[in-house]
C-alpha cells in the first residue's frame, strides 16, 4: 500500500510542506501517480536506515582540543555581537529627550 504526504508527515513527525520540497528535489524516495505523490513504506524505511548507517560509519571523531576551538569561537562571536564597535557611542539615558542645559537663566 503506498502512503500518502498526510501518512508520512504524521509518521515522521515532518511537516508536509517539508517532505513537498523533498519530493521535488529527489531527497525522499517516492513515486509520482497522475501529479499526486505517493511512497512506498518500505523505500522510506530503507532511506531512514541509509541515515543511520552513514552515521555509524562517518561520525565525526570528537576531541577535548577541537571542542576547547569551538568554545573560543563561540565566544569570540558573542563578544562580537554584544559589545559596541571602536568609535560607537551609545546615548546616556537621562540625556535622551531632553535639552541640555548649561545653568543660564
Amino acid at each position: 500500500m503506498l502512503l500518502t504526504i498526510k501518512d508520512v508527515s504524521t509518521w515522521l513527525n515532518i511537516k508536509a510542506s517539508t517532505l513537498y520540497l523533498w519530493a521535488a528535489q529527489g531527497k525522499i524516495p517516492c513515486r509520482k501517480i497522475h501529479g499526486l505523490i505517493r511512497f512506498e513504506r518500505e523505500a522510506v524505511i530503507a532511506w531512514l536506515q541509509s541515515f543511520q548507517a552513514e552515521r555509524l560509519v562517518s561520525g565525526p571523531i570528537v576531541n577535548r582540543r577541537a571542542d576547547l576551538n569551538l568554545d573560543r569561537l563561540v565566544e569570540a562571536a558573542k563578544r562580537d555581537a554584544y559589545t559596541p564597535r571602536h568609535g560607537e557611542t551609545r546615548p546616556r539615558s537621562g540625556l535622551i529627550g531632553k535639552e541640555e542645559t548649561d545653568g543660564a537663566v
